[in-house]
C-alpha cells in the first residue's frame, strides 16, 4: 500500500470524493475538504499556502483560475488534474525549507529525450490544441513563477514537466462503477451466466465511454514513486488499485512472485490487454513511446500487423461477402 510520495503528495479533482467519514475540516471557510485535521495540517505545511486563492476563489481573473480554465477548455474534467498536479509540484518546492530535496525527488521519475517530451506534450494536448503549449506556459509562469525553479518556466523546462506528469501520473480511480465491476468479477457463476454478464459489462463501458471519454474511473491524478518504477507487461503479475476509496494506492500481486522476479503492472486496461499484439503496441507506442517485449508479445510476434479494429472490419467484410455469395447462389438456383 502506498500514498503518493510517502503520504506527502497527491491530487484529486473533486476532494469530496476522496473524503472518508472520519472527519471533514475546512480551511479558512474556503470549503476545502480534508479527511482529518492531520491531513489538513500536512496540506497547509506542504503546498496549500502557495495555491490558496483566499477571497479570490471565484475570481476568473486570478492567475491560477485562468490557468485552470485554459486547461479545462482542452480536456474532460478529470484530466484537469494534470495541470494542477504540475502546479502542486511547484507549490511543494516553493514552500519547502529543503528545496533541493524535493527537486531531487522529482528527478527520480522517468525522464524523456527532448523529442519524446514534445511528443508526449502534444499527445496530452491533442491535435486540436497543439499550438496552445506556449499559452499554458505563459499562464503557468504568471501564476507560479519561482526563481528556484526557473528552468520549469522556460519552454523546454515546462515541456519536460508536462512530459513527467504525462508519463508518470497515475490516475486515481475510486468510482462506484469500478467497485461494482470488481464485485461482479468475484461472483461464482455458471459459464453461460458469466459470459452474459461480461458481455453486458463490456457494452456498458462502451456506451458510457461515448459520453465520458477515457476518464470514467479517473477522479484525480497523483505521483507515486514506487509504482512509477514498475515496468509494463501485457501479462502483469501485479496491479494497482484504490480499494479504500481514497488516494492510497494498493499494489497487489496477481500471481506468485518469486524472490528477484520483476514486479510488472499493465499500462493497459483489461479490454485493451485482450486485443491483438499490434493493437496493444499501437496504444503503448502512442501513449508511452515504447514497444513491449513481454512474454505475451514475444509469443505473438508472428501475428499479422493489424489492429483489432482492422480485424473486426475484415471479419465484417468477410461476412458481407459470404451473405452476398449465398444470395447469388440462391438466385442462380431460381
Amino acid at each position: 500500500m502506498a500514498a503518493p510520495l510517502d503520504d506527502m503528495f497527491s491530487l484529486c479533482v473533486d476532494a469530496g470524493k476522496t473524503v472518508s467519514s472520519v472527519e471533514v475540516r475546512f480551511i479558512d471557510n474556503l470549503k476545502v475538504l480534508y479527511c482529518s485535521s492531520e491531513c489538513r495540517q500536512a496540506a497547509a505545511d506542504q503546498y496549500h499556502r502557495v495555491l490558496c486563492l483566499g477571497p479570490s476563489q471565484e475570481d476568473p481573473d486570478h492567475p491560477i483560475n485562468k490557468l485552470k480554465d485554459a486547461w479545462r477548455s482542452m480536456h474532460y474534467p478529470p484530466e484537469t488534474s494534470s495541470i494542477m498536479l504540475m502546479a502542486r509540484m511547484v507549490a511543494v518546492v516553493k514552500q519547502a525549507k529543503d528545496k533541493a530535496r524535493w527537486q531531487k525527488l522529482f528527478s527520480h521519475f522517468c525522464s524523456r529525450t527532448a523529442n519524446e517530451e514534445e511528443e508526449i506534450a502534444h499527445k496530452l494536448l491533442g491535435e486540436q490544441f497543439r499550438g496552445q503549449l506556449a499559452l499554458l506556459q505563459s499562464l503557468f509562469s504568471a501564476a507560479l513563477y519561482d526563481d528556484h525553479l526557473n528552468r520549469w518556466f522556460l519552454p523546454e523546462g515546462f515541456r519536460s514537466l508536462f512530459a513527467l506528469v504525462g508519463t508518470n501520473g497515475q490516475g486515481i480511480g475510486t468510482s462506484s462503477l469500478s467497485q461494482w465491476v470488481h464485485a461482479c468479477d468475484a461472483l461464482e457463476l455458471p459459464a453461460q451466466q458469466r459470459e452474459h454478464l461480461d458481455s453486458f459489462i463490456d457494452q456498458l463501458y462502451k456506451d458510457i465511454e461515448k459520453e465520458t471519454g477515457d476518464f470514467l474511473n479517473c477522479e484525480g491524478s497523483g505521483l507515486y514513486l514506487l509504482q512509477s518504477s514498475c515496468n509494463h507487461s501485457c501479462v502483469p503479475n501485479a496491479e494497482a488499485s484504490f480499494p479504500e476509496n481514497n488516494f492510497l494506492l494498493h499494489l497487489c500481486a496477481l500471481s506468485d512472485i518469486n524472490p528477484g522476479e520483476e514486479i510488472c503492472i499493465s499500462y493497459l486496461d483489461c479490454c485493451q490487454r485482450d486485443r491483438s499484439r499490434h493493437s496493444r503496441h499501437k496504444i503503448l507506442r502512442e501513449n508511452y513511446l515504447f514497444a513491449c517485449a513481454c512474454v505475451k508479445c514475444e509469443a505473438q510476434a508472428d501475428e499479422l500487423d493489424v489492429t483489432s479494429e482492422e480485424e473486426e472490419e475484415e471479419e465484417g467484410e468477410a461476412e458481407g461477402e459470404t451473405e452476398g455469395d449465398e444470395m447469388e447462389e440462391e438466385m442462380t438456383d431460381v
